[in-house]
């Protein structure tokens, strides 16, 4: 599937490795990242208000969707490095600085993006979720039990692979179904697309969470260590994960950005699908700033 009235092209970001991109609009540039289980449809109704003034560039991260698969050796799927992708991606259109949102998966690597190429990027909006840091420090107890599926990727290469492929449906689609308070957010033909890409990159996607509880922490702690700190205005929309984890989202974001905007919305956490307009104005607010 794509997005209606947007463009499509493949662009090398790596040897080897292309990402399937989407574009569309005029006037200064925002890179929309897609989350798990998902791609960059997940972008379609915020990417078409977005495109009446901004220039949108929507690509399938690498390891899902359309994009290459490259196989793993250790830094393939770091943040660090799907940051760099996005870095050529933008350039690849004659950006060398953007504006840049990111959901769930996409926005950890647009705050590595952010905190590897802070003049590249301009702007920052993180939809849902917490620093890796940070996530693995708050899961703990029977609540950690909502965040299964990241221990399950966690672990060495093969069994969760194995697990996973033998009902790539039934375990996507739990995501879809659990983390969505609205039934018509993600219509039937989307979510037949969701699935069937995911169904065709579990090996890759397990090795994107493989890499967010061992290289990506080595690359975060690096930054604590450092005192670094994100640069660029920070936008942040997150459901009220912190009363039910017991953590104050809005002092772990802090210890990361020196300009932040947090934002506690209600909708489930697939929110670019479930509260568009609300995610419009974050970003469009943002971005004047």
């Amino acid at each position: 599937m794509r997005i209606t009235g947007f463009d499509y092209q493949r662009v090398p970001v790596a040897d080897g490795v292309a990402l399937d991109v989407a574009v569309a609009g005029s006037g200064s540039p925002i890179v929309l990242l897609h989350g798990f289980p998902e791609t960059h449809l997940m972008w379609r109704h915020v990417a078409a208000d977005l495109a009446a003034n901004h220039t949108v560039l929507c690509p399938d991260l690498r390891g899902y969707g359309a994009s290459d698969k490259p196989a793993d050796t250790g830094e393939t799927y770091s943040k660090r490095t799907m940051a760099a992708d996005v870095v050529a991606v933008a350039k690849a259109f004659g950006h060398d600085r953007f504006a840049l949102a990111g959901h769930d998966r996409g926005a950890l690597v647009a705050l590595r993006a952010g905190l590897d190429h802070p003049d590249k990027v301009s702007h920052l909006a993180i939809l849902d979720v917490l620093p890796t840091l940070d996530m693995w420090d708050v899961l703990h107890g029977t609540t950690a039990a909502v965040g299964f599926h990241l221990y399950l990727m966690a672990q060495p290469p093969g069994l969760p692979e194995q697990l996973i492929g033998a009902a790539p449906d039934a375990f996507f689609g739990h995501f879809l179904d659990a983390w969505t308070q609205r039934d018509d957010a993600i219509p039937t033909d989307v979510r037949a697309a969701y699935l069937e890409a995911s169904r065709n990159a579990v090996t890759s996607i397990v090795a994107d969470y493989r890499a967010s509880a061992g290289i990506d922490v080595e690359h975060d702690t690096a930054d604590r260590e450092a005192g670094n700190r994100l640069a660029m205005p920070l936008t942040v929309l997150q459901q009220d994960w912190g009363a039910a984890l017991g953590y104050d989202a809005v002092a772990l974001w802090q210890a990361w950005a020196k300009d932040l905007d947090h934002r506690t919305v209600t909708s489930g956490h697939f929110m670019a699908e479930e509260s568009p307009s609300e995610v419009v104005k974050a970003l469009r607010e943002l971005l004047v700033r």
